[in-house]
């Protein structure tokens, strides 16, 4: 199986390779149109912001790329909310391949932003993605922005109200959290990605 990772300048592209190297799939670290077009599964990492991420993903000529890819796709953190239209962040315009928009979290009393830690998922509805997952599912996220719950929702988590933690509509999915650093529920996730 080829597995590819965008090269969209995102920090935790590593993390990402080496829980792959551990699910034992060596994913090729690349920006190359035609490998990505020709790869059996493609994984969009990214951390920072939303502007700067579309602005690589232009500048390398992949966003009508991505857009019509018919693998299956995974957007990781930054990479899951690029899948959306639009972020608040910046105003940016997105890859519009999900309905829906990522907003910065309301700051409250107890919530501190980013919003920083372990955090319970919960499953809304069945889907191969999120098979085995239990009732007491923990995964990392490091995050400001994020997705209100909507129909593409396969999993929520809680910071000051239910946001999007793992989403998918058609062959594109999205993991909120970070599966790299979330021990054995990431792994099963990324296992259950490269099984779709």
């Amino acid at each position: 199986m080829a597995v590819v990772l965008v090269d969209a300048g995102g920090t935790n592209i590593g993390s990402v390779r080496y829980a792959l190297q551990r699910l034992g799939v060596d994913a090729a670290l690349t920006s190359d149109a035609n490998a990505i077009r020709q790869a059996d599964r493609v994984i969009l990492p990214g951390v920072g912001a939303a502007g700067p991420g579309m602005a690589r993903l232009r500048e390398l000529g992949l966003v009508e790329l991505i857009r019509s890819l018919t693998q299956p796709v995974l957007g990781v953190c930054l990479g899951m909310q690029l899948l959306f239209e639009r972020s608040e962040e910046g105003a940016t315009e997105c890859l519009a391949v999900i309905p829906g928009a990522a907003s910065r979290f309301a700051e409250a009393p107890g919530l501190r932003v980013p919003h920083m830690g372990w955090n319970r998922l919960r499953v809304e509805r069945a889907h191969p993605l999120v098979a085995g997952l239990g009732t007491d599912a923990w995964a990392y996220f490091v995050h400001s922005y994020a997705v209100p719950a909507n129909d593409s929702t396969l999993a929520t988590a809680d910071f000051g109200g239910a946001f999007s933690a793992v989403v998918a509509r058609g062959n594109f999915h999205g993991m909120q959290f970070h599966p790299e650093r979330s021990a054995g529920v990431g792994a099963r996730l990324l296992k259950n990605f490269l099984e779709l």
